[in-house]
């Protein structure tokens, strides 16, 4: 099998959307890979890993799976056998029995690391001035603004949730680590990632590299879209 007969679906972490994935899903598309963003509501962890499981149907074959952020609690928990490999882009990556918020305040934050806490629906908002101070420093002023106006809430509860067994335990994975992240740190970054006995990636961008340095998204994403369709 080729790798033009491997998919790719992307799960976008909190105060984004699908449309986070454009340059992304574009840079793919060059490659001649298709890939699909799931519309994840952000409502509950059961709600996202629902409509993942969702997309998952549409796609035909095997598939490489990305999440984002705390998408990495996501993809980890879908039980498709279609999934045959996880990137994870900065994500979030508990163990069996840990949450979401257990790996994410693990460390010290960073100096400008926004104060997080939900209003009184219990939904998480990023402050607006987040976006350029941490959530991503390297975009323009309108994508920041753009970004701040078009967020999606993350609901409270998503973070506490313990999570079953994590699909990375059974699949190979590969991890971007994010060198200029304010919101997960580096340090937790690492942990994670040599826990998951991850394939590792570096490189010097900030917390939304799908945005402002798709490059290196695309190409770890094909790093496993390769090898998926290299063994099958």
């Amino acid at each position: 099998m080729s790798e033009n007969n491997v998919g790719v679906v992307l799960a976008q972490g909190a105060w984004a959307d699908g449309s986070s994935w454009n340059k992304v899903i574009a840079g793919l598309a060059s490659e001649e890979v298709k890939a699909i963003a799931a519309p994840l509501p952000l409502t509950s962890l059961a709600d996202d890993i629902t409509a993942l499981d969702r997309t998952l149907e549409l796609v035909d074959g095997p598939v490489v799976l990305v999440g984002h952020a705390y998408a990495g609690a996501v993809i980890a928990s879908t039980n498709a056998d279609k999934v045959a490999a996880l990137v994870y882009i900065a994500a979030l990556a508990p163990e069996q029995g840990e949450t979401v918020a257990d790996v994410f305040y693990r460390a010290e934050p960073h100096p400008q690391a926004p104060r997080i806490v939900p209003d009184r629906h219990e939904l998480i908002w990023l402050p607006e001035d987040a976006f350029a101070d941490a959530f991503t420093q390297n975009a323009s002023g309108q994508e920041q603004a753009q970004l701040a106006a078009t967020q999606r809430p993350l609901a409270a509860a998503a973070i506490k949730v313990a999570v079953g067994r994590p699909a990375w335990k059974d699949r190979p994975s590969w991890f971007l680590v994010t060198e200029e992240d304010r919101l997960i740190p580096l340090d937790t970054q690492r942990f994670m990632a040599r826990r998951m006995k991850a394939r590792v990636r570096t490189a010097p961008v900030d917390h939304l590299p799908m945005l402002t340095a798709p490059g290196a998204v695309v190409d770890i994403v094909m790093e496993a879209v390769r090898e998926v369709g290299s063994e099958r």
